[in-house]
């Protein structure tokens, strides 16, 4: 029998059992959590490095609630801290590990790799603009210095590389090289082909394409490259796959109006209408909405526009309008049954307390696909394409606005069955 004594103690060891085994199985599962290294140029409120950096160590909304960091911010290091500079506030905020180099990041301040994935994200900060236009980000710096780690440590882990690869086509060329020949998992590129689209669709896998067309907005070297995705992640899932390009040809203002209003472009023209479409801000000033939107709508609406024509390898057209619609509009024809298919992808900036930049969580969740699963959701290709877009539109522009040969660019890939976009998934 029991006396009061034993059995007090009894029930006390009975309800430890079942707690240090809760807390044993806790610990086992933190300890099995991936682990980031995050790489940035600059944190201040509203630039990249803050948007990925706030998602990945505190969470973001998911499927109608809030979702958790899947890995952990092991490590960080930024390269500038200006007079707005929020990163030493994030860091104390989130308890992070702050390193004075990307080697000791990776490594954790020891002699090999210690994480299981790295996020870089080169995006904003001052650094040197050359004679064409192109700041030169240093995203091919941090990236060869996350190589140099890998190969001291003999084994690799997947990366993510934010925007455009480089300013230089070889140096994207190299990065590319760089993870097959190690035999790492490289994501890269733009929000835009994974926010919502409006309607919600998808360019239907291995159909027929004549041409893609974005009208988008911003500057040159800059949200170009924004709109580039926003085409090529729609144009490189037509019959064939992608094949790469052999020229740019970069022109702006009346210029343009006219190389558009040629017999060869009706094509061009009918998807350039069809896209702004679907815009929510088309200007009210030149006659909208009283008068219908068409070409010459918008050749008198939109006078300053800078386009970007590029011929494929396989005599597919992309086709790129920069304008002041402050939104990015796309427009394919499938050359099968002379349907246009068009959307949005929405991109709601922030700044308004209506607007919270949430576009940024589908890419952010890729990002955790990519270290979780070990696998790229889509192909690094598709980036390094638009990396040379933006590259062969520079160049065409600083030459005078005549065609540039991009021969080098044959870049051959098909895009991903699986649909990836936020309306497909959330």
């Amino acid at each position: 029998m029991l006396n009061r004594r034993s059995f007090l103690a009894a029930s006390t060891a009975a309800l430890a059992t079942p707690l240090l085994g809760t807390s044993a199985a806790l610990a086992s599962q933190n300890s099995k959590r991936k682990k980031i290294a995050f790489i940035g140029t600059v944190v201040f409120r509203h630039s990249h490095a803050q948007h990925f950096l706030d998602r990945h160590a505190m969470g973001y909304t998911w499927k109608g609630q809030w979702q958790e960091p899947r890995f952990d911010v092991a490590s960080v290091y930024l390269d500038q801290f200006p007079e707005n500079d929020l990163g030493r506030e994030r860091i104390e905020k989130y308890k992070l590990n702050q390193f004075d180099s990307i080697a000791e990041a990776l490594t954790l301040g020891g002699d090999k790799l210690a994480v299981d994935g790295v996020v870089i994200i080169a995006e904003h900060g001052d650094y040197p603009r050359n004679e064409k236009g192109q700041t030169r980000y240093p995203r091919y710096q941090f990236f060869k210095e996350v190589v140099k780690v890998f190969e001291d440590s003999g084994r690799a882990v997947p990366v993510f590389n934010d925007k455009h690869l480089s300013t230089k086509w070889e140096e994207c060329q190299e990065m590319v090289d760089d993870s097959r020949r190690l035999g790492f998992p490289f994501l890269a590129g733009s929000s835009l082909p994974v926010t919502w689209r409006l309607p919600s669709l998808d360019m239907p896998f291995d159909v027929p394409l004549t041409e893609s067309v974005c009208v988008g907005y911003g500057g040159v070297d800059s949200y170009d490259f924004h709109a580039l995705e926003t085409a090529q992640c729609m144009s490189e899932r037509r019959k064939g796959g992608e094949v790469g390009i052999e020229s740019v040809h970069a022109v702006r203002g009346e210029k343009m109006w006219e190389m558009l209003a040629g017999s060869d472009r009706e094509t061009t023209r009918r998807l350039m209408v069809s896209a702004l479409c679907c815009s929510h801000n088309l200007p009210v000033e030149g006659g909208f909405p009283t008068d219908p939107v068409t070409f010459e709508w918008a050749r008198r609406t939109l006078p300053n526009t800078t386009a970007y024509f590029i011929q494929h390898r396989d005599g597919f057209r992309t086709t790129m309008f920069l304008t002041g619609i402050s939104d990015f509009n796309y427009a394919g024809l499938r050359s099968d049954t002379n349907e246009i298919v068009s959307c949005q992808m929405y991109l709601p900036m922030p700044g308004t307390s209506a607007t919270t930049a949430d576009f940024f969580n589908p890419l952010a969740r890729h990002i955790e696909t990519l270290v979780l699963e070990d696998r790229a959701p889509y192909p690094v290709e598709r980036t390094l394409l638009t990396s040379g877009m933006v590259i062969g539109g520079v160049e065409s522009l600083h030459a005078g606005e005549v065609e540039f040969a991009t021969p080098e660019m044959a870049v051959k890939y098909q895009g991903p069955r699986e649909s990836n976009f936020r309306g497909a998934d959330a």
